[in-house]
């Protein structure tokens, strides 16, 4: 930092330009508080994050405004500052730390302003206090429709990836379904031949390939399933949903899963609670996948317990509660909507074993989004409550899916919870 007598500024001029509208005497009552600096280039005159207590005016050369993004994204340009902009002026008003940072691009004079002289210009003079925020609300309006124009842009960008993937999630599991049905083929035939047949070894491989196939078989029908719900592909083949016995048969196939480790499903049906008009099949996907991540995420020998009950919808709509409530390890408030995000994993997915029941076990992050895509297909509303992560105290989560016995048309389905 030096000082610059050498360069000639009109300060009355400059300021002019800075604070339209002011009389001639404020301006100079003004430029005899100032003080005139130069700075080389690349130096900050604010940082962001700093608690500083002075404000500029550039009176030659140019700097850049800059906000950090993230550790990984690095800074993000909002603007290019020169002859006559007014710099850092907020953080001394506000008592607050610097919201972005201003470095100089080129040798740069400056008009400082300290916090003691800002306040007392205001204070003598309303029409700079409003010159001020004036034009701070004009360059928050600037940075606001550049915000507005990225996250456009970003969300094209976002869109065609996500597009590009469930395209590629299609094809893939078209792709697999075809080597897997000739799988299935040649061990069907294999458990024929009289020599396997007396095999118990055989027997037993075949029967651990079988199951392997099975498992591959069930993961590339959720990968299509949830292609059809991003792509508002479900068409909703309504007839007579008996709940109870739905939530009986899930629980049902399940049991060997749950006994296997010790946990305890209990079903409690309200007397009243309804039949409704639905998609059969797409009911079961629902309560599967939220009745499978209970089990994943509920440690050896606790409970879960599904209730149903008849309620009413947003607009009088009458409807049919289910929800699902474990003694597992509970979730952040942070995750309670995104773990409704396809491929959205809770904790690190290396720590995950691969199972479709086992404690923690990891998936492909699709199950509750496809339960999220019925439930909205329907017109009704799906989410989680839960105090928050503990595996030591295991709060739990329950699940709620709410449905109208009849499916809504989506524009007039009720906003989604949670």
């Amino acid at each position: 930092m030096t000082d610059a007598p050498t360069l000639a500024i009109d300060k009355i001029a400059l300021l002019g330009r800075t604070f339209p509208g002011l009389a001639e005497e404020e301006l100079r009552e003004i430029a005899d508080l100032t003080r005139a600096n130069t700075y080389p280039p690349g130096y900050f005159l604010c940082t962001e994050g700093a608690h500083e207590d002075t404000s500029y005016v550039i009176a030659d050369g140019e700097a850049i405004i800059t906000k950090k993004i993230s550790e990984q994204d690095g800074e993000r340009e909002i603007r290019k500052v020169s002859w006559g902009d007014y710099v850092g002026e907020m953080a001394p008003i506000q008592n607050a730390p610097r919201a972005a940072s201003v470095r100089t691009l080129t040798e740069c004079t400056v008009l400082e302003i300290s916090k003691a002289d800002l306040e007392y210009m205001l204070s003598r003079s309303p029409r700079m206090a409003l010159n001020i925020l004036r034009s701070t609300l004009v360059r928050m309006r600037q940075n606001d429709q550049r915000d507005i124009q990225e996250l456009q842009r970003t969300y094209k960008i976002l869109a065609q990836l996500d597009r590009n993937k469930l395209e590629f999630i299609e094809v893939a599991a078209h792709e697999l379904r075809t080597p897997l049905t000739v799988m299935k083929g040649y061990i069907n035939v294999m458990k024929m031949d009289p020599a396997v047949r007396g095999n118990a070894r055989l027997l037993e491989v075949l029967d651990g390939i079988g199951k392997g196939t099975e498992r591959f078989t069930e993961i590339v029908n959720t990968m299509l399933d949830v292609t059809r719900v991003d792509s508002d592909k479900l068409r909703i083949a309504a007839v007579p949903v008996p709940l109870r016995s739905v939530v009986n048969d899930i629980a049902h196939r399940l049991e060997a899963d749950a006994n296997a480790r010790q946990l305890k499903i209990v079903i409690e049906h309200a007397p009243d609670t309804p039949q409704i008009n639905a998609d059969p099949t797409l009911i079961q996907k629902a309560l599967f996948h939220v009745i499978i991540n209970a089990i994943k995420y509920t440690p050896d020998g606790g409970t879960i317990t599904i209730r149903t009950q008849p309620m009413t919808l947003d607009g009088n709509i009458p409807g049919a509660e289910i929800s699902v409530q474990d003694t597992g390890v509970g979730l952040d408030p942070e995750h309670h909507e995104l773990i409704f995000e396809k491929f959205y994993q809770v904790g690190s997915v290396a720590l995950h074993s691969s199972s479709k029941t086992a404690f923690k076990g990891g998936g492909p992050g699709l199950g509750l989004a496809i339960a999220r895509g019925v439930v909205r297909a329907h017109g009704g509303r799906i989410w989680v409550e839960s105090k928050g992560h503990d595996e030591v105290n295991f709060p739990g989560s329950t699940f709620y899916l709410q449905l109208p016995l009849n499916p809504i048309p989506p524009q007039n389905a009720p906003k989604p919870a949670g």
